[in-house]
């Protein structure tokens, strides 16, 4: 079939909008036709021409839609069904039978090499006949149709907007799931989030959310610092050039740190400041990393007190459950995700993305036409 899909190609800074021939689905598959897609920063990273991910490449990992078609096997789903498409699992290595599919021993080659789960080739071509990468996390999203995963294809309500949901497949359950499902964080105990775009503002709800004692938000964006505080921040650091550790210390209980470290920057030198201001026993978890291999060295001395680094994918979260969890805390009123949305039209889908690296978007989502 003819589908419309945003291209990333070598050398090229934007998405190129093309028509595609799109075939499947093959067995275990699913056929999405998507209503929107969140874009994330890590959309932006794959795209730069220092990326790993193959290419050209279609990329998206965000994508809500409505499911048309499935391929031999699938059981989970049925034409006419809502669905969130998510990250990619193998579902039978050791950490997908242990409830941990966000640590799958295949994460890499399904998410980010676009390797399709069942072993087939690709399933995109240009008009040329040329194929183009698909599989992107499983779903390649950012186009008028998808081919996901059974499971990495979550059933959704049909009566909260579908446009809405998609990036709950990544980005919000990630900030979310890091409070929740990693830290699990108790009521009193304390956190500073470090970076609040739509990872970090998550992590901030889910906070409040837990009952936790001090939220401390810290970004260099101002309207990003008041949505903190809106959304549960006790405290707000707006950083700068220099270092903000002696404006965050200032900031949690008693000068003397904090339980809980949320980085959502990826940023050595700001990972290093964010674990000078953990308690003793407390824990920085990390979200994202420098794809250009750098290392964090940290001074042994500085772990004694039982202080720990963690690094936390996609909020260590099962989807089938912790996807419908927040639709329904969304539903009560508890979970605004919604404050973080901003809408595009998919043909505006490279200003979306420009929107969101000067941060005057939190959450682009780009709507496929109707």
């Amino acid at each position: 079939m003819k589908i419309e899909a945003a291209v990333a190609k070598a050398g090229r800074p934007d998405l190129a909008l093309a028509r595609l021939d799109l075939a499947g689905p093959g067995p275990g598959e699913v056929l999405v036709r998507i209503v929107a897609a969140g874009i994330c920063h890590t959309d932006v990273k794959a795209a730069d021409p220092g990326s790993a991910v193959p290419g050209p490449v279609v990329l998206g990992h965000e994508g809500a839609g409505i499911v048309e078609a499935v391929g031999p096997g699938v059981t989970k789903v049925v034409p006419g069904d809502h669905v969130v498409l998510t990250f990619a699992y193998c579902g039978h290595c050791r950490a997908c039978l242990e409830a941990a599919p966000a640590y799958c021993h295949r994460q890499w080659p399904l998410n980010f090499g676009c390797q399709r789960a069942n072993g087939e080739g690709p399933y995109l071509a240009d008009e040329a006949g040329k194929p183009v990468q698909g599989s992107f996390f499983g779903q390649s999203s950012f186009a008028s149709h998808a081919i996901a995963t059974e499971r990495n294809t979550v059933k959704v309500p049909r009566d909260v907007p579908l446009e809405l949901l998609g990036p709950l497949g990544c980005g919000i359950q990630s900030g979310a799931g890091a409070v929740l499902n990693e830290f699990r964080l108790r009521p009193g105990q304390s956190i500073a989030v470090y970076g609040v775009g739509s990872l970090g503002l998550s992590a901030v709800m889910a906070a409040r959310l837990a009952g936790a004692g001090r939220i401390v938000a810290i970004d260099r964006h101002a309207h990003r610092l008041d949505l903190a505080r809106e959304l549960g921040a006790d405290a707000l650091v707006e950083a700068g050039d220099g270092p903000v550790t002696p404006a965050v210390m200032k900031a949690t209980p008693d000068g003397e740190g904090v339980d809980f470290v949320l980085d959502t920057t990826g940023a050595l030198q700001v990972m290093h400041q964010a674990i000078d201001v953990l308690a003793p026993r407390g824990t920085i978890g990390f979200v994202t990393s420098p794809w250009s291999g750098e290392e964090l060295g940290v001074a042994v001395q500085k772990l004694l007190l039982g202080r720990k680094i963690r690094g936390i994918v996609e909020g260590n979260s099962v989807p089938d459950i912790f996807i419908p969890r927040l639709i329904e805390l969304y539903r009560k009123g508890l979970f605004p995700f919604d404050r973080l949305v901003r809408f595009y039209p998919f043909a505006e889908i490279n200003r979306a993305i420009h929107d969101s690296e000067t941060g005057e978007t939190v959450k682009p989502v780009v709507k496929m036409a109707a």
